[in-house]
């Protein structure tokens, strides 16, 4: 029996290799992450585009370095809302439906939900402190001009931009950057029961299949199940972020392309891994490289929007982006600072 604070062996999700997904691993997703693969479908269905609110610095220096920031949870607002994930399963687990999927999985393997709880016992108190994030959240079109008061109110600061990006590079089933994109879940601790339920049902319902996969391979799923669970639940009174996560930890991800630096945000020397906006595309990654990925950034209510979007259009045409002077536009969105 492997000690409560030994990482289970590296599932296909986990490495940074290419592996397209099989009907096999899909069915798999399903019965673990029964709530983003529902998410996956509508985005993908809506082909929706992603955005990130910003500062007008902060944009400035996506697009120079050419890279997107992932920043350490315990730097950033989102390590409360981690502990909201860890409450919430921790409701769960210990809930009469708690019961029942312990039933079901020890009906497969004798014993193993102690081995859950166990390995549980000692990840979930580290699964934020080397997880690095960058939130994003779904743009549609009817914000393209003025884009989301909420979002302004909280992340535009006196100068907020929007970076408005195209969806491919999100979607890609490759797993070579060793990053994942995952939806978040907007959920109080019944809404959780209620998601934790359905990974329950799903074992239920294919429990020959998980029994021939082997006692190992069911725990792998049930952590990356329940790791992701702690990482992208967040309380329902957000839900209008409407955000999706870019997660990794180097732990996890020993293979990958992101960048390890030190750097200084708001005064705050920190370790930060970034994403270069590069394509694969003989490892089946592509959409990245900044020309294709900037689908147009929103300037937001600002003192001095005219010369911010001046500015924003130069730095994308120094970026090699075409019809830059098409693709930045000024919010008119009346918000008081």
């Amino acid at each position: 029996m492997r000690s409560g604070n030994e990482a289970p062996e590296r599932t296909p999700t986990q490495t940074g290799t290419d592996m397209r997904i099989t009907p096999e691993e899909l069915l798999n997703f399903g019965i673990f992450h029964p709530h983003a693969v529902d998410q996956y479908m509508v985005a993908m269905t809506k082909k929706s585009r992603f955005v990130h609110y910003c500062s007008a610095e902060t944009a400035f220096h996506i697009v120079r370095s050419n890279r997107m920031r992932l920043r350490n949870a315990k730097v950033m607002n989102d390590f409360m809302e981690i502990e909201h994930g860890s409450s919430c399963l921790a409701n769960a687990w210990d809930s009469p439906d708690g019961d029942r999927f312990r039933q079901t999985i020890d009906g497969l393997f004798e014993g193993i939900s102690q081995e859950i709880a166990d390995l549980l016992r000692g990840w979930v108190p580290l699964f934020g402190r080397e997880t690095y994030i960058s939130c994003l959240s779904e743009h549609d079109s009817d914000e393209d001009d003025l884009g989301r008061l909420s979002m302004w109110r909280a992340y535009g600061g006196p100068s907020g931009v929007a970076v408005v990006l195209n969806p491919e590079a999100f979607y890609s089933s490759s797993t070579v950057l060793g990053a994942v994109s995952s939806p978040v879940a907007y959920l109080d601790e019944r809404g959780f029961v209620t998601q934790f339920n359905r990974v329950t049902d799903g074992i239920k319902t294919h429990q020959d299949m998980l029994k021939a996969n082997g006692r190992q391979a069911l725990i792998n799923s049930l952590f990356n199940a329940f790791r992701f669970a702690v990482l992208c639940t967040k309380h329902p009174g957000f839900k209008e972020e409407r955000e999706w996560r870019v997660i990794f930890d180097p732990r996890f991800s020993t293979e990958h392309k992101l960048v390890k630096s030190i750097e200084l945000i708001r005064g705050v020397p920190q370790v930060v891994y970034s994403i270069p906006f590069k394509d694969y595309p003989e490892e089946g990654f592509v959409g990245a490289e900044l020309p294709k990925l900037v689908d147009r950034i929103i300037i937001g209510p600002t003192e001095f929007p005219d010369q911010l979007r001046e500015a924003t259009v130069a730095l994308l045409e120094e970026a090699g982006v075409p019809d830059a002077d098409k693709k930045v536009v000024c919010s008119t969105i009346p918000l008081r600072q």
